[in-house]
């Protein structure tokens, strides 16, 4: 097992960088692939292209069936990373390819975003496939992506990496997704067609050039990682063999770890707090726009929120990091969570668009800084060799963290014909999750993942 490259080398001065979390060109590579991805999420799973499903790909279906196809591709694509990334993430372990990994599913993703270009009008079906395929290749990818952060730095240098990287994703999408929306809101100032007497052809060009620009934006700013950080190496455990272990270690592995959580219940309990709180952070992510449709906010006004929290989220991202180094992981995160109780009032309340901006600003403020200390704190909390197939059960929690809380907003509305109850219900995720992390003894478990690592490196010593 290799350690991190300055494991025994601590920084002789802080510098900018090295209070970001950036000192070295490792970390800045691997951070980049935030930048790189975060493209998808915005343009695509957030802001253009669900907007273009429902009124190009679906436009033949019946009105009440265009969000259900919708909402059927984003179950499907769901479902079958929750069943894939544990095997796909023991599988990098045992053969010492995270970065391979990493690198098939991220041409799958940005190979699926670019033939969304040849989506026309009533190509549902298409569109649907190449969103579930585009949604696999980028959350398996960050699988990978994650599971390489324990390898790379330090336990005390782990939450401004992880934050660092959160930031420069606010910068890498919100960059792309202003330049989309400016080409799709004012085409003649790129020479793309514009006017009356359009084919459809050409006026969804802007918008399907914007997926194109996804593809090409994911695969240039992903280069620095692949140049940069290198695969931490194969490590086996003593009763695996080199000739049998990718066809029979990976899913003996994936049944060990369901047992190890058991050890590792500081791991365990982590995951099931990051479980339920996420689940409230994903509902006000995912319901904003649709409960601020209902308000009657306009959808520019919504746009406008969009990029709000992209970029206010970078400084904050930043800030988080700092903050996790000052007084602890698992303290900002709390105030991270207290902060979205606030936003659920402020969205309570919310009556204009004005109100929207608040709860952007808001949002931008603590969504990063908490779901990137979330990440790091539980990558001090597992045995770095094994960072695969853990990464890839968070993957799994943090897929079905974004079930229950829409679930509440439907059961909410059907008895009480009021949405605004539900956005008071979420608060419920973040008292929850809370609770459940103040039972995380954050020491206990760092000792509990070290101590398992050093085993491991006195008995490839002694073999």
């Amino acid at each position: 097992m290799t350690s991190p490259p300055s494991a025994t080398l601590p920084d002789a001065r802080p510098t900018v960088l090295g209070r970001l979390g950036l000192n070295r060109p490792d970390l800045r590579a691997w951070a980049m692939y935030d930048w790189a991805i975060s493209s998808f999420q915005t343009t695509v799973q957030v802001a253009v292209f669900q907007i273009f499903f429902v009124s190009v790909a679906a436009a033949t279906l019946p009105v009440n069936q265009r969000l259900q196809a919708w909402a059927n591709a984003n179950v499907i694509a769901s479902l079958i990373v929750a069943v894939i990334s544990p095997v796909l993430g023991a599988i990098s372990d045992v053969a010492a390819a995270k970065k391979r990994m990493l690198a098939i599913f991220m041409f799958l993703g940005a190979a699926s975003c670019g033939g969304m270009f040849f989506i026309g009008r009533g190509d549902w079906v298409l569109a649907s496939w190449l969103y579930i395929l585009a949604t696999i290749g980028a959350t398996a990818s960050v699988v990978f992506y994650e599971a390489l952060l324990p390898h790379l730095c330090r336990t005390d240098e782990m939450d401004r990496v992880s934050s660092a990287g959160y930031a420069l994703g606010y910068v890498g999408g919100g960059v792309l997704l202003a330049l989309n929306l400016a080409w799709i809101l004012a085409p003649q100032f790129f020479g793309l067609p514009h006017g009356q007497g359009l084919t459809e052809a050409q006026a969804t060009l802007p918008v399907r050039l914007a997926f194109v620009s996804v593809a090409v934006w994911w695969l240039v700013f992903s280069i620095p990682l692949f140049r940069r950080v290198r695969e931490p190496a194969r490590t086996l455990e003593p009763d695996e063999s080199m000739g049998r272990s990718l066809f029979i270690t990976p899913f003996r592995r994936m049944a060990e770890t369901v047992r190890e959580l058991r050890i590792f219940k500081h791991a365990f309990l982590m995951l099931l707090a990051f479980l339920i709180y996420n689940d409230g952070i994903q509902t006000i992510i995912r319901m904003a726009t649709g409960y601020g449709a209902e308000l009657g906010i306009p959808t520019s006004a919504m746009t406008i929120a969009i990029l709000i929290v992209q970029f206010v989220g970078i400084p904050f991202a930043f800030l988080f990091g700092h903050l996790g180094d000052r007084i602890g992981t698992k303290t900002s995160i709390f105030i991270g969570l207290a902060a979205y109780t606030g936003i659920s009032i402020v969205g309570y309340f919310m009556q204009s668009a004005r109100d929207f901006y608040i709860l952007a600003f808001l949002v931008g403020m603590v969504q990063g800084g908490t779901q990137a200390l979330s990440r790091s704190l539980f990558a001090t909390l597992i045995p770095a060799h094994k960072s695969g197939e853990y990464f890839g059960f968070f993957s799994v929690f943090e897929k079905f963290s974004s079930v229950f809380g829409p679930l509440l907003f439907s059961i909410t509305i059907a008895t009480t014909g009021r949405s605004q109850l539900a956005v008071l219900g979420v608060i419920i995720f973040f008292v929850i999750g809370a609770a459940i992390l103040s039972r995380v003894n954050v020491q206990e478990g760092r000792q509990m993942a070290r101590d398992a690592e050093r085993d491991l490196i006195r008995l490839d010593v002694a073999g």
